[in-house]
């Protein structure tokens, strides 16, 4: 009976502990982040596009909710929803998809060790908000083979990028990826290819207007060995996005 006490006394202790946190979360109110002005509906008149949020703690610079409102003169409104909340979130008006209309682009940091970021890419088309997809890398690999060497394949056609991982081999052996002499102990073994981190607009040129940059990491055994970064530019057309470049940047 005497235990039974003593663990309600802790659970109600432990729920008041915390009942001031989750109120305080709750009590946040929204901010507006920032305010833009641009044409993003086509109408040849600027719109007010506000970007806001709300903090997860007084103290906190991570957004638990980030949003976007926008309206023009004509008292029309539209609201975007931004999934994953974030830190430093940023809007740019650009147009992506070549319709002649500035889109909504949005990047927050998410604050992983990774460096990863939260996008999204809106556009207003016949007085419809939608969102449009972005890039993702159909095809990327890469594998440890015998003698310490990593292959790397960015495209099927492209010829594979061989990287000596000499450098590491106490770390390998010690991990079980190699013995001593370099041969390889589980065959096929792939290295870890993270998903894109981060987008960058880029002007491919001034008739065909803007693209996208992407930067995607790969690293052998683990994430902080990094073997080099993927850097790909991007451009819509016909409804999709098409690769231009992929290079293959060596880490130093």
């Amino acid at each position: 009976m005497m235990k039974k006490i003593i663990v309600s006394i802790c659970s109600l202790w432990i729920i008041c502990a915390l009942n001031p946190l989750v109120s305080q979360a709750a009590e946040q109110k929204p901010i507006q982040i920032k305010t833009y002005h641009a044409d993003v509906n086509g109408d040849g008149q600027n719109e007010k596009i506000q970007l806001k949020g709300i903090l997860f703690s007084p103290d906190s610079n991570f957004y638990r909710e980030i949003w976007t409102e926008i309206t023009n003169k004509q008292k029309e409104g539209w609201k975007i929803n931004y999934a994953g909340g974030g830190y430093d979130p940023t809007l740019q008006m650009i147009d992506l998809n070549h319709d002649n209309k500035k889109d909504i682009f949005y990047q927050s940091a998410t604050g992983g060790s990774g460096g990863l970021y939260n996008y999204q890419l809106n556009t207003i088309s016949q007085g419809q908000l939608k969102e449009n997809p972005l890039p993702e890398q159909a095809y990327l690999s890469g594998t440890f083979e015998d003698n310490f060497n990593v292959i790397i394949k960015l495209t099927p056609t492209d010829k594979p990028i061989t990287i000596d991982v000499q450098n590491r081999a106490e770390d390998y052996i010690r991990l079980g990826i190699y013995d001593k002499n370099g041969n390889l102990l589980e065959s096929h073994k792939s290295v870890m290819i993270d998903p894109i981190a981060f987008f960058e607009p880029v002007l491919i040129s001034k008739s065909k207007g803007y693209g996208l940059k992407s930067y995607q990491q790969i690293s052998g055994a683990y994430h902080a060995d990094r073997l080099g970064t993927v850097e790909t530019t991007w451009y819509y057309e016909n409804g999709e996005w098409i690769i231009l470049q992929t290079k293959w940047i060596p880490s130093t």
